[in-house]
């Protein structure tokens, strides 16, 4: 699919792929360090509204596609490796980001808007789903894939740790 996505691009344009799977022990200390930055910011949150409110940017791992191997994470880049604008930098919260992190936010430059159409084309068009929260973040076979698609089911659920042996006897 990001073979098609990238055959789909003009010349001198990329795709940067930023990150694939992610253990669920990384999913989950990324969703913490977001609960914290938002729990400085409302001290008087309980933790279900925590919790909530983390969840709307920052799936929990037991439901990122990431975790399951199911989600990309891709920005554009010149052929020569220099990363367009696109509005926000990847990984922007939307704190930080002002709300330009999200896929359809209006607050964007014309290039940055151009970028994003550029993107949304070539990947959906491979088949690929974005939810809306993070214009980087794409996937296939996931819940939300499933939803977007009006499939009954995800293909995909999370990975569970996996612990590798390097074949060394102790």
């Amino acid at each position: 699919m990001l073979l098609a996505a990238q055959a789909a691009l003009p010349s001198g344009i990329r795709l940067l792929v930023i990150e694939g799977y992610r253990p669920p022990d990384l999913q989950d200390r990324h969703f913490r360090e977001y609960a914290d930055v938002l729990c400085a910011r409302n001290p008087h949150w309980d933790d279900a509204q925590l919790h909530a409110a983390a969840s709307r940017f920052v799936s929990p791992s037991e439901i990122e596609p990431h975790t399951a191997g199911a989600a990309v994470d891709v920005t554009l880049v010149t052929a020569n490796g220099r990363e367009l604008d696109l509005g926000s930098r990847v990984g922007a919260t939307p704190e930080e980001s002002e709300g330009d992190c999200f896929t359809r936010a209006t607050d964007l430059t014309e290039r940055a808007r151009s970028n994003r159409v550029l993107l949304c084309r070539v990947m959906e068009g491979a088949g690929l789903v974005n939810n809306g929260l993070q214009w980087w973040q794409w996937s296939y076979g996931d819940p939300y894939w499933a939803m977007a698609t009006d499939r009954r089911a995800a293909i995909y659920a999370s990975i569970p740790s996996l612990h590798v042996s390097t074949g060394r006897r102790r």
